[in-house]
């Protein structure tokens, strides 16, 4: 059996970490070098850095700030934010991640994915998803521009087209649990993972040991990605990892 993944993850605006609630009222927490040191050291499988207003702004990532991050650690590394081409996802790799997630970019031209899989291999290329469930429990909207902008697209349609565009993961947020800790989106989450066969990583509303159990397995999830619990210190990594041991939830 595939062990599960551990991922924290620095949202970066401005060079600076920041965290919010529901995607709004981001409030900074400290350098992303910093943080970057700290999981490495702390046991984290993987980390995920986000520039999430990069697409917004119609920019692309700060690259000071990814290399800063990819030279302060030795766990692999994806990056997002702004990517619009594939020359920009062969730039973040250059610059140290080893994936590079798409999301508006994806959502707006989905031959990108396809592009970057041929250029790079599928392993290189994430395909992240905000989602927030919609009226009348009719399933969930894609929302792209850092969850500004709906879509209309079926989430769970979209998912299936990127794995068949050449997307190897698939980072799938909760818009409605974001930051919330409250706990993962296990509908939305289950929905999408047995609807694909690539990896599917859960964002979006960890709160408690359980939570994350919860995802990995009712969710179906690969990884679980968190960033509040773990930036606040609530919660270690190490402490993760022995409780989901205990549960039976194999981890890295």
């Amino acid at each position: 059996m595939l062990r599960k993944r551990i991922l924290p993850c620095l949202d970066v605006r401005d060079g600076k970490v920041v965290k919010g609630v529901n995607f709004v009222g981001l409030k900074e927490m400290g350098d992303p070098a910093a943080h970057a040191r700290f999981y490495n050291d702390e046991g984290a499988d993987e980390l995920v850095i986000l520039d999430i207003t990069a697409s917004h702004e119609k920019r692309k990532s700060l690259m000071h700030v990814i290399e800063a991050v990819a030279d302060s650690i030795f766990i692999p590394l994806t990056v997002g934010g702004g990517v619009r081409t594939a020359d920009d996802v062969r730039e973040m790799l250059n610059a140290g991640a080893d994936r590079v997630s798409l999301n508006t970019a994806a959502v707006k031209r989905p031959e990108v994915l396809t592009e970057s899989a041929e250029r790079f291999g599928t392993q290189c290329v994430v395909a992240a998803i905000d989602a927030r469930r919609r009226p009348g429990d009719a399933g969930w909207e894609v929302y792209i521009y850092g969850g500004r902008q709906p879509t209309g697209r079926d989430a769970l349609e979209w998912a299936k087209e990127v794995e068949q565009r050449g997307a190897g993961e698939i980072l799938l947020t909760s818009m409605d649990r974001d930051g919330t800790q409250i706990g993962y989106d296990i509908d939305l989450l289950h929905a999408v993972s047995t609807s694909v066969t690539i990896p599917v990583i859960a964002s979006g509303g960890a709160g408690v040991l359980q939570h994350f159990a919860d995802a990995l397995t009712t969710g179906g999830a690969s990884a679980v990605l968190a960033a509040s619990l773990f930036h606040a210190r609530e919660m270690s990594i190490a402490e993760l990892k022995s409780f989901l041991r205990n549960k039976g939830v194999p981890v890295r």
